[in-house]
């Protein structure tokens, strides 16, 4: 069950919950917290005068008080006059991790205006909303449950003082996106044997019938009658059959935006295999077509007036006897061939027919995501993803909407002069140009296929999801772009 994230209006006096969060700046009680805690019998005061807690960025303390409410959560965001919207959504997520390992099965966060000074009221409910829900996910669902589980954190009531309706609005647009990433996980999480191409098809078709999109599926022999050569090069050594998916949303007239998202099930390599450490994270590799779905779960829930259109070739990468060769020379729907050097830049191979496809809707801009390369991660780690493409408005909007989303991003060049790594000697290109500016030349593959739309290129590679668990977050997907594309998509309709 989803976690509900709601505004509700409540007097701090006659508060009553199991688990009462508060997000505090650096420094003393605020004095507008002074009621709430007399009825909590002084234990605010007694926590802040002790040192326990000190508001800090990241400091936590939870408090047993009497009253009404059963625990108080207090958590840090650092000086007031440098909290910004991040460092809100942090300690949202921060919340909603501990609510729920505590095994709260509600929880009310109390937000008092002075704590973020710089933040509007909207933005302020939207990036709580954001918040809660990302740090309370987990995945438990393929485990034995245990024999005395904890109760499932199941709502968390945001709460102001006074009627606010521009927080509330907030709220309301924040709880949809944050059901798009939650949506988006639950997908990136599942493993290969389960998330495979047609069950993403299967998922996009569920889509669409909830939401009332339009949605085309091409199987195995659709694809090929459409030349749609690259992705069968990549298909041709799987068992398991692709598909080419097409989501629509009509939420207005005229050119769309259209999304693109790599949809590799399992990625061994190919025949130029990976090495067997780590490996089992290639199933991963299908989270640009995650991030595509969930940005759809969120346009279906928001309905803004925009017309958008996702496309997802989805497909495994597997060794067999059937497989594409290094060496090989393969066409594309775009008409060019392409010498495989690497059987693992099998990405940009099925992005590149995707990429060819989206011309028939003349489309207003096209971005597509994609853990496209290693590369990506050493030069930006997994703070930022890679941000490429041919129009200086369309990546300046698309820096803006990850500042804002939180889910930043930032540029590398396509230089004329990183074409000549990727001329071959026997095709039209090839797919790889070494290890040299490995994600350049990756987008520079990309932009062989894009002709008469403004195109981005984002490389998710380091941000799709983490090996390590954090005070936001646990080990695992991060759901990564839903909140820049709603943010993209948002400020456009």
């Amino acid at each position: 069950m989803a976690l509900s994230v709601v505004h509700r209006t409540a007097d701090p006096a006659s508060i009553e919950t199991p688990l009462l969060v508060l997000l505090a700046a650096k420094g003393a009680m605020p004095p507008s917290l002074t009621t709430l805690d007399a009825g909590l019998g002084g234990a605010l005061a007694r926590c802040w005068s002790s040192g326990d807690f000190t508001g800090a960025r990241d400091d936590v303390a939870l408090v047993y008080p009497s009253g009404r409410v059963a625990r108080v959560l207090l958590i840090g965001l650092g000086p007031a006059d440098e909290v910004t919207e991040t460092e809100l959504r942090r300690g949202a997520m921060i919340a909603g991790k501990r609510a729920r390992t505590l095994g709260a099965p509600s929880a009310a966060l109390l937000f008092v205006a002075e704590v973020a000074p710089r933040v509007a009221p909207e933005r302020a409910g939207q990036v709580l909303a954001e918040g809660v829900p990302f740090g309370a996910w987990h995945f438990p669902d393929m485990k034995r449950p245990p024999e005395s589980p904890k109760p499932l954190f199941e709502r968390c009531d945001l709460l102001t003082p006074t009627n606010d309706v521009a927080f509330a609005a907030g709220v309301a647009r924040g709880s949809a996106i944050a059901q798009g990433q939650v949506f988006t996980r639950g997908l990136q999480v599942l493993p290969g044997n389960s998330c495979t191409p047609a069950f993403l098809a299967d998922t996009a078709t569920d889509l669409a019938q909830r939401h009332g999109f339009d949605i085309t599926v091409l199987d195995k022999a659709a694809i090929i009658k459409e030349g749609m050569l690259a992705l069968m090069a990549v298909a041709q050594g799987s068992a398991v059959e692709p598909r080419f998916i097409t989501l629509e949303y009509k939420g207005a007239p005229g050119a769309p935006v259209v999304l693109v998202g790599k949809g590799v099930t399992f990625d061994s390599g190919g025949i130029s295999i990976k090495p067997a450490q780590s490996m089992e994270d290639m199933k991963y590799d299908m989270s640009g077509a995650a991030a595509v779905l969930g940005t759809f779960e969120v346009l279906g829930r928001l309905k803004p007036n925009i017309h958008v259109i996702g496309l997802i070739p989805a497909t495994e990468n597997m060794p067999s006897g059937t497989a594409v060769k290094p060496g090989d020379v393969v066409g594309s729907h775009f008409g060019k061939t392409i010498e495989v050097i690497n059987t693992d830049a099998e990405g940009r191979l099925i992005l590149a027919d995707a990429l060819s496809w989206a011309r028939r809707y003349a489309p207003a801009a096209v971005i597509d995501c994609a853990t496209l390369t290693g590369a990506i991660v050493i030069g930006l780690g997994h703070t930022a993803s890679g941000l490429m493409g041919t129009d200086d408005a369309l990546i300046a909007e698309i820096l803006a909407a990850g500042e804002r989303s939180g889910e930043r991003t930032w540029p590398l060049p396509l230089w004329d002069e990183y074409r000549e790594l990727i001329k071959s000697d026997i095709a039209d290109v090839k797919n790889t140009g070494g290890r040299s500016a490995g994600s350049i030349t990756a987008g520079w593959f990309l932009k062989e296929f894009v002709e008469g739309f403004p195109w981005a290129h984002l490389d998710i590679a380091g941000t799709a999801y983490t090996e390590r668990e954090t005070v936001t977050q646990v080990k695992g997907p991060t759901g990564t772009l839903v909140r820049l594309f709603a943010e993209f998509l948002l400020g456009r309709s």
